[in-house]
């Protein structure tokens, strides 16, 4: 049996995890360490990894799960509400990029042919790295992640005409005109074949599938569409990477498509892996060592021109200037892609082996920078925003309409436009409970004030938007943004505006409870432990435990993980019933023509002969809160009586008609 490959892989899987263990206690992002790993590894330094060619395979993989799962997270739907962006928007990141580089390649002696060629490669931008960035930190359908997704899928559509544009470079006897007419009727019957698919074909077979009840079943057929379609489009000249992305769209409306992506995951963080490994195999450390003076001009060149050239498309798409910032550094690397054209130039004598060096060092470095540039893009948004910039260039070029919003008091504010927000705010205009919403997504906003809601776009980290949602008279402040640094600025703002505000808090995990606690919150809730606190208690109740055990043991848990913050809990905190293990509420209705009609407790005796007390009763929709002795009971009514089990079977003879 062959097991060289079985060997760099554990190898690979071993190097990664020492790697990613020191990186994740230093907070260094694990996609850096797949690329030190793979460094390490490849055959420009330590060599110890020789089967390049199947671990560049797993990495295609990797590339084709990750890309078919963000095909399935976004949607056909959302594809199609973004068209704008991605024609619009990738069209202008894409020429003007390789327009400047173009120029700047004069600089380096190049041929005309070659400075053309370099300034399309680093034009694109990576998809792996990118969505995958965007995917952890649940920002992929946020608004700069929307345009952000339109271009590289813009990018990504560019390489069949690219591919056509270096094989003509490097060979002039290309028929252009039947070279282009090949190229429209491939994505016209790409386009035609996505929409029956995702409308028609897909849902009806994943339907048959998964009538089965066969989860092994279900999941070897999602893993032929994906893999079937990647390969057709790979067969009609674009990437594998590209259908996998169409093979999640054309299944992302399907109500299976959810039990797909959760089964996914485990797979495309594995395979991923290996797509960065790969990457960081390319880098020759000689070379950069040699020529490191150019190298790293050459990266700050890249990375500069890009994020302008990005953030300007951006910025001719409507964003803030905050979102601005964060659109160019989130597309400021080469991308993948580029290896494969870059691989054809050579061929091709379009570029020679140097330049070809010094464009692998460049993209490999950029693509290490990425994570960090990106968590470092906001920081820098809002430093840069304390300068005086035109108010043009801070709201946008398209900025949303001013909502009137009136004076208000005692009312309540909801910061944040994920699910929960959104549903709260459904919840309180049902219920008519006056609030105000603040959202940071245009998209969003301008959906909620068409359905007629208060909503005012803006970062609630800004007292302009606070105090614009007069957060200065609300009595309570929701803040549903999910990023422990988001609210903790939010909750520090509205907290200063307002001391005697209540503040409730989402938080993601357990962990960040006591920091939002001593920031400002009054309650915060945890969502990830309260779900499995809730789904603790179905089990305990299908175990058919007491439920007084159950909020004992439901209690005791929440103590042990909340500390000393278990008292801010108002909502689960332990009330005097869980102690009192004997007494309990009962619920009675009062029979006409029974002891207890048309007479007083007093009258009864009621608590001399049962030892239960009369909490209250209610007659229809009134509710009589603490009768007195002198009450009187009549027939129908609901009788609230505390007391233990033996008390009240005596006191439901009082009030059930006799035989």
């Amino acid at each position: 049996m062959e097991t060289s490959l079985l060997k760099e892989i554990v190898i690979i899987f071993a190097l990664s995890t020492i790697v990613n263990l020191v990186f994740t206690r230093i907070k260094i992002p694990t996609v850096v360490g797949y690329l030190i790993t793979g460094i390490i590894a490849g055959p420009h330094l330590l060599s110890i990894v020789g089967a390049k060619h199947e671990i560049e395979i797993l990495a295609e993989i990797g590339v084709i799960i990750l890309l078919f799962t963000i095909g399935m997270e976004f949607s056909l739907k959302h594809l199609l509400k973004i068209r704008r962006i991605v024609f619009f928007g990738g069209l202008i990141q894409v020429t003007i990029t390789a327009g400047v580089i173009y120029i700047a390649s004069t600089f380096y002696d190049l041929t005309w042919q070659s400075g053309i060629f370099i300034g399309f490669l680093a034009a694109l931008s990576s998809s792996a790295l990118v969505l995958k960035l965007l995917q952890e930190r649940s920002e992929l359908t946020s608004n700069y992640g929307r345009t952000t997704l339109g271009i590289l899928i813009f990018q990504d559509l560019l390489l069949v005409p690219l591919l056509l544009f270096a094989n003509l470079l490097g060979n002039s006897h290309v028929e252009i005109t039947k070279e282009i007419f090949t190229l429209i009727v491939k994505a016209s019957f790409i386009i035609g074949f996505v929409y029956a698919g995702n409308k028609w074909l897909l849902p009806r077979l994943l339907h048959l599938i998964a009538s089965t009840k066969n989860q092994e079943l279900f999941m070897m057929s999602i893993l032929l569409i994906c893999f079937a379609i990647a390969l057709l489009t790979s067969q009609l000249g674009m990437s594998l990477a590209f259908g996998a992305f169409l093979a999640g769209l054309m299944i992302s409306e399907s109500q299976y498509s959810h039990n797909a992506f959760s089964n996914l995951m485990p797979f495309k963080d594995t395979f991923t892996g290996f797509f960065f490994v790969s990457i960081g195999m390319l880098l020759d450390l000689d070379f950069v060592v040699h020529n490191y003076q150019l190298v790293i001009f050459s990266v700050f060149l890249v990375i500069t021109v890009k994020a302008v050239i990005a953030g300007g498309a951006g910025f001719l798409l409507g964003h803030t200037f905050r979102g601005t910032v964060l659109i160019g550094l989130a597309l400021s690397q080469v991308g993948e892609f580029s290896f494969i054209l870059a691989k054809i130039g050579l061929n091709n004598s379009i570029i020679t082996d140097y330049y070809y060096q010094l464009f692998l060092a460049v993209a490999v470095i950029t693509m290490a920078l990425t994570p960090f540039l990106m968590k470092g893009s906001l920081p820098l948004a809002n430093a840069l925003l304390r300068l005086p910039l035109p108010k043009f260039m801070v709201n946008g070029l398209f900025p949303l309409k001013e909502v009137e919003i009136p004076d208000l008091k005692n009312h309540l504010v909801i910061i944040g436009k994920d699910s929960s927000a959104l549903k709260l705010s459904k919840m309180a205009k049902l219920n008519n409970i006056k609030h105000v919403s603040i959202i940071f997504d245009p998209l969003t906003a301008t959906d909620k004030i068409r359905g007629g809601d208060t909503v005012i776009y803006g970062d609630a980290v800004n007292d302009p938007i606070l105090l614009k949602a007069h957060v200065d008279t609300a009595d309570i402040v929701v803040v549903s943004v999910g990023s422990i640094i988001p609210s903790m600025a939010i909750i520090e703002r509205v907290r200063h505006i307002n001391k005697k505000v209540y503040i409730i808090a989402r938080s993601k995990y357990i962990a960040n409870v006591e920091q939002l606690y001593r920031i400002g919150a009054d309650q915060v809730l945890p969502e990830k432990f309260e779900i499995a606190i809730d789904l603790f208690n179905r089990i305990l109740v299908n175990k058919q435990m007491p439920q007084k055990e159950i909020n004992r043991t439901l209690n005791h848990i929440r103590s042990s993980n909340l500390g000393e913050f278990i008292e801010k809990d108002i909502i689960n905190r332990p009330s005097i019933f869980d102690e009192l293990s004997n007494t309990s509420i009962s619920v009675f209705k009062v029979d006409s023509n029974s002891i207890a009609d048309g007479k007083s407790p007093r009258e009864m005796q009621l608590r001399q002969k049962t030892g239960v007390t009369l909490l209250a009763i209610k007659r229809g929709t009134e509710i009589l809160e603490h009768p007195s002795s002198g009450t009187i009971i009549k027939g129908n009514d609901m009788v609230f009586l505390l007391g233990n089990s033996e008390q009240a079977n005596l006191a439901s003879e009082l009030f059930s008609k006799e035989e």
